[in-house]
C-alpha cells in the first residue's frame, strides 16, 4: 500500500527579530519567495511490510520522516492530513525542490500537484415506486439505522428536513462527531469541516443541504417552489442517519486532498453508504482520489455512489468511472409546471412557466414575433430593443439566447406594454424547457414549438394566441428521459467497463435549501444536475443495506443495475430530451427501479480482491495496483484478465474478427428452487452464444457460472451497437446490457 502527500500554498512570514533594516527586508523578500514556491502535491509511498504502526502516533512519526527538517518562519505545520484508511498517506506543505529531494527516500513512488474538484424531493419517491407503509419502503424500514455519509459543501443543520424527531439514536458502532458546535440530533449525527476555504460547517455553496435531504431528509409537509410542486418533501431513506463531511466553501470546488481526508474520516466514523456529488473527469484509478477512497470504502463493506458528471451530451465525458463505484447519470421526472400556448388555429403547444397567474384571460390576444421589428437584438427581446415596436396588449414571441437572462426579456416586453411572452428555444437547446420565474405571463416552449408558432404567424394577417396556465402536472409519458447535461460513456479510464451504471432523477429536483427563495418560511429549491441523481441512488443503496445487511457493495450495485427499467412511463424505450432513443452509453443499465432492486433474483457479486487481476489487466504496474488495493501486488503472479472478464453486471466489448468469450458467475438471492432460462437481444451485427442456456438452483446463495461468446457477423455496420441478455424465471428478469464497439 502506498502513501499520499498533499501540499498546499501557504503564507510565510519571518519571525526573526533582525536588527538591521536590510536584514528585515532581505528576510521578508526570502519569505515571500518561499511562499510563492509552495504548492499542493500528492506524494505516493509504498507501505512497509508488516504491521509496523500499531498506534496513530507511530504512523504520524513515519510520515514526518519524509518531511524536511527545517520549518518555515510562519511556524505553520507541515503536515495537513494523516490518512489511515483510504491510503497510508498524509498531506503536507512543501516546495517542488523538497518533493524532488523526497524522491531519493526509500519507499517513494510519485508526486503530483493537488487538483481542485467541482461539485457536480416532493415527488421522486412516488415516481420511483416508493409508497408509504407499503412494499420496499416498508420492507426496508425506510433505511432505519443506516448511516449515509456525504462528501459535499456543508449543511444547514436547523432545516426541518434534518429533524431527528422519531428517529433512534446513532448505532453503537458510530464514532463520528459534530464540529464547531453544529446542532446535531438523531438525524444529523456527524458534521465535520475539511474545506480549506471555510472555517465552519455551514452550506455556503448551497449544495450539500439539497443533496443530503434528497438522500435521507425527514418528512416536511407543504414543501413547494413558488407555490408549485407542492407536497411532502421526503428523502429516499427517511429513517437513515446523515453525516456531512464539508470539503468545499462558497466557491463550489474542493481540493482532492480534502476529499481524501473526508473519505478517510467517514470510513473511520463508520458510515454504511458514501455519497459524492462531485468529480473531475477521467484519470487512471491510481491517480484518482475518489477511486482510491472508494476502494478502501468497499473493503470495509461501504456502498459508494457518485455522480457521473454534467458534461453531456458529449461522449466519453464521465467522472468516477471505477467499477467499484456506482456511477449515476441524471434523468427527468414525470412532472412539469405547465403553461400551454393555444394558437388561433387551435394548435396547442406545451411549455413551462413558474409564473402561474390565477386571473390570466383565456381570450385570444394579438401575437407578434419580436424579430419582425428588424433590429438586431429584437428577436431576443433584449433591453431597449422593443422601444420602437408595437407590442402593447400583445403576446410577444422572443428567442432564447443573446446576452440577457429570460426575466430581463420579459421586463422589456412588459415595459413596452406587452401583455405576455413566449420564449422559444434555439436549435441547440431543442426540447429542453425550464419552469422559470417571470415578471409577466409567459411560457417557455421548445425549438420545434417555436418554429410552429413562427409558421402560424406568417400564415395569417391576424395571428392570435393565449397562454393556459395548468400548474403542476404529473404523469408525463415521456419520462424518464436522460438529461442532456448528463455525462456519457464510453469510459476513458476503462473502456471494457460499461459506464454510466444507471440513471436516476436529476432534473428539477425539489429539496431542502439553506434560505428561502420566495421570501416565505418555505426553504426549498428546485435544481438540476447529476449531483441530484447521485443522492437518490445513495438513499436507495441505504434502503437495500437495511433490507439486506449481508449484501456486499457489489451485490447492492448489481441489484440496482439488473432490475433497471429500459422503457418510460408510456411504455416506449427511454429517449434523451431531444426525443432521440438513448444508448447504453447514455443510460447504462437503465433507469433505477427501487422496488425491483429489493428482489433481483440473481446478483453478480465481486469481492475486493477480484479487482486485482482486472487492474493488472489494465496494464498498471505493481506499485500502481498496490496503491489502489493497499498491499503489495505482483501482477506477474496474479492472473491478469481482460476488463470485460470482471464479474460485472453489464458487458462492454471491443469486437474484431476474432470471437471473444467471457464468463460470469451469478448468485441466487431469490427463490431457493428456481430455474432461469436465457433470453437475449443481440446487438446488430453480433452473434451471441450463451452456455449453458439454463441455470438451475436448489438453494439460496448457490452460485452458477455461464459463458457468453460474441462474434461479428455480416450485418455489422457502424462503430457501436448495443443489446442485452437476461436470465428469466418466474417473476424475475435479470438483465445485463451489452455495448459492442467494432474494431
Amino acid at each position: 500500500m502506498l502513501l499520499i502527500v498533499l501540499l498546499i500554498l501557504a503564507s510565510n512570514f519571518s519571525s526573526s527579530q533582525a536588527v538591521l533594516e536590510k536584514s528585515v527586508y532581505s528576510s521578508t523578500v526570502a519569505n515571500v519567495k518561499e511562499d510563492r514556491n509552495l504548492q499542493t502535491y500528492i506524494v505516493l509511498l509504498e507501505k512497509p511490510e508488516g504491521n509496523q504502526f500499531t498506534e496513530s502516533k507511530d504512523l504520524d512519526s513515519w510520515y514526518q520522516s519524509f518531511l524536511p527538517d527545517n520549518s518555515f518562519s510562519s511556524n505553520q505545520p507541515r503536515l495537513l492530513h494523516s490518512y489511515r484508511h483510504v491510503v497510508t498517506g498524509f498531506a503536507a506543505k512543501l516546495t517542488a525542490d523538497e518533493v524532488q529531494a523526497m524522491n531519493k527516500k526509500k519507499g517513494f513512488v510519485s508526486a503530483r500537484p493537488r487538483r481542485m474538484v467541482p461539485l457536480h424531493t416532493t415527488h421522486t419517491p412516488s415516481f420511483l415506486g416508493l409508497q408509504q407503509n407499503l412494499g420496499f419502503w416498508n420492507y426496508s424500514n425506510y433505511g432505519k439505522g443506516v448511516v449515509i455519509g456525504l462528501i459535499d459543501s456543508g449543511i444547514t443543520a436547523d432545516h426541518p428536513s434534518f429533524s431527528g424527531e422519531g428517529l433512534p439514536p446513532p448505532p453503537a458502532k458510530w464514532k463520528g462527531k459534530c464540529d464547531n458546535g453544529t446542532l446535531c440530533n438523531n438525524k444529523l449525527i456527524g458534521v465535520r469541516n475539511f474545506a480549506t476555504d471555510s472555517n465552519n460547517t455551514l452550506d455556503e455553496y448551497m449544495h450539500g443541504t439539497h443533496t443530503a435531504s434528497t438522500a435521507a431528509g425527514s418528512p416536511v409537509q407543504n414543501a413547494n417552489y413558488f407555490g408549485q410542486a407542492n407536497g411532502t418533501a421526503i428523502g429516499m431513506a427517511p429513517l437513515a442517519h446523515l453525516a456531512m463531511y464539508k470539503v468545499s466553501g462558497r466557491f463550489g470546488k474542493a481540493g482532492d486532498s480534502e476529499i481524501l481526508a473526508a473519505m478517510d474520516a467517514a470510513i473511520e466514523d463508520g458510515v454504511d453508504v458514501l455519497s459524492l456529488s462531485l468529480g473531475i473527469g477521467s484519470h487512471p484509478f491510481y491517480d484518482d482520489v475518489i477511486a482510491l477512497g472508494a476502494y478502501a470504502a468497499i473493503q470495509k463493506g461501504i456502498f459508494v455512489s457518485c455522480s457521473a458528471g454534467n458534461s453531456g451530451p458529449d461522449s466519453s465525458s464521465l467522472s468516477n468511472e471505477a467499477p467499484w463505484i456506482l456511477t449515476v447519470g441524471a434523468s427527468s421526472v414525470d412532472r412539469a409546471i405547465r403553461a400551454t400556448v393555444l394558437l388561433g388555429n387551435n394548435t396547442e403547444l406545451n411549455g413551462e412557466s413558474l409564473f402561474q397567474p390565477n386571473d390570466s384571460p383565456s381570450t385570444l390576444l394579438p401575437l407578434v414575433y419580436a424579430g419582425a421589428s428588424g433590429t438586431g437584438s429584437s428577436a431576443y427581446c433584449e433591453p431597449g430593443s422593443l422601444s420602437n415596436f408595437d407590442v402593447k396588449g400583445k403576446i410577444v414571441l422572443c428567442e432564447r439566447g443573446g446576452s440577457y437572462e429570460t426575466v430581463l426579456k420579459g421586463q422589456e416586453v412588459k415595459d413596452n406594454g406587452g401583455f405576455a411572452m413566449i420564449v422559444m428555444n434555439d436549435e441547440f437547446d431543442g426540447f429542453v424547457t425550464e419552469a422559470e420565474f417571470h415578471v409577466l405571463p409567459a411560457s417557455h416552449v421548445s425549438y420545434m414549438a417555436g418554429l410552429a408558432i413562427k409558421t402560424y404567424i406568417n400564415s395569417t394577417s391576424t395571428p392570435k394566441a393565449t397562454i393556459v396556465f395548468k400548474g403542476t402536472v404529473l404523469g408525463l409519458p415521456e419520462a424518464p428521459q436522460v438529461a442532456d447535461f448528463s455525462s456519457r460513456g464510453p469510459s476513458v479510464a476503462s473502456p471494457g467497463i460499461l459506464k454510466p451504471d444507471i440513471i436516476g432523477p436529476g432534473v428539477r429536483i425539489l429539496a431542502a435549501w439553506p434560505v428561502s427563495v420566495d421570501n416565505t418560511t418555505n426553504r426549498f429549491d428546485m435544481i438540476s444536475g447529476t449531483s441530484m441523481s447521485c443522492p437518490h441512488l445513495s438513499g436507495i443503496g441505504a434502503l437495500l443495506r437495511s433490507a439486506h445487511p449481508d449484501w456486499s457493495p457489489a451485490a447492492i450495485k448489481s441489484a440496482i443495475m439488473t432490475t433497471a427499467n429500459m422503457v418510460n412511463l408510456g411504455g416506449k424505450l427511454i429517449s434523451d430530451q431531444e426525443f432521440v432513443l438513448s444508448t447504453v452509453f447514455d443510460i447504462g443499465a437503465g433507469h433505477v427501479n427501487a422496488s425491483g432492486a429489493n428482489d433481483p433474483g440473481l446478483i453478480y457479486d465481486i469481492q475486493p480482491d477480484d479487482y486485482i487481476p482486472y487492474l493488472c489487466g489494465l496494464g498498471y504496474s505493481d506499485k500502481q495496483v498496490g496503491l489502489i488495493v493497499q498491499r503489495a501486488v505482483k501482477c506477474s503472479n496474479d492472473s491478469s484478465i481482460p476488463e470485460a472478464q470482471l464479474n460485472y453486471p453489464s458487458f462492454s466489448i471491443n469486437l474484431g474478427p476474432t470471437p471473444q468469450t467471457y464468463t460470469r458467475t451469478v448468485t441466487n438471492v431469490g427463490k431457493p428452487d428456481s430455474t432461469y432460462f436465457i433470453e437475449y437481444s443481440a446487438p446488430l451485427g453480433v452473434d451471441i452464444e450463451v452456455t449453458p442456456a439454463e441455470l438451475i438452483f436448489s438453494r439460496v446463495n448457490q452460485k452458477a457460472t455461464y459463458s457468453v461468446t460474441f462474434s461479428k457477423n455480416g450485418n455489422a455496420g457502424g462503430t457501436f451497437v448495443d443489446g442485452y441478455l437476461k436470465w428469466v424465471a418466474n417473476g424475475y428478469n435479470v438483465r445485463s446490457v451489452i455495448a459492442v464497439t467494432f474494431e
